[in-house]
């Protein structure tokens, strides 16, 4: 058996989650739906940001089309999950403001209380039941 490495052996604090960036196209578009579906203002940060404070993790959009460093538009490849106290107001306020490839809302075989879509700009997201996030623990 082989010794632990010795940077794994001192006890520290683990890292925080402090913000997830959202690609989008056209800022102010992203923020109005986002701030529609999510039913809270957020706040710009310029010249090409907006954040949303969830829970002390900030849900950034950074429009890509303003960063002359990005040529093509990409969407993030996996969902960002969101916990919320009422999955069904979520989801009707989603489907207000257009969610794309809305699903309905399911209990997962892992216990998540949730449903699937994407915002306008192809990004996946998934929303989730407060109390029911499955976290390994």
């Amino acid at each position: 058996m082989q010794p632990a490495h010795p940077f794994y052996t001192a006890v520290v604090a683990p890292p925080r989650l402090f913000r997830v960036i959202v690609p989008v196209t056209d800022i102010d578009a992203a923020a109005g739906w986002y701030g529609a579906a999510l039913r809270m203002a957020g706040s710009r940060v310029p010249p090409n940001r907006h954040y949303f404070d969830c829970g002390g993790t900030i849900l950034a959009l950074r429009d890509i089309t303003l960063d002359p460093s990005v040529a093509v538009f990409r969407p993030n490849p996996d969902h960002v999950y969101l916990s919320v106290d009422d999955v069904e107001a979520a989801h009707e306020r989603m489907r207000l403001a257009g969610c794309p490839e809305l699903s309905a809302i399911e209990v997962q075989p892992w216990g998540e209380r949730s449903f699937y879509g994407r915002d306008p700009d192809g990004n996946p997201l998934c929303v989730v039941q407060a109390g029911t996030e499955f976290t390994a623990h």
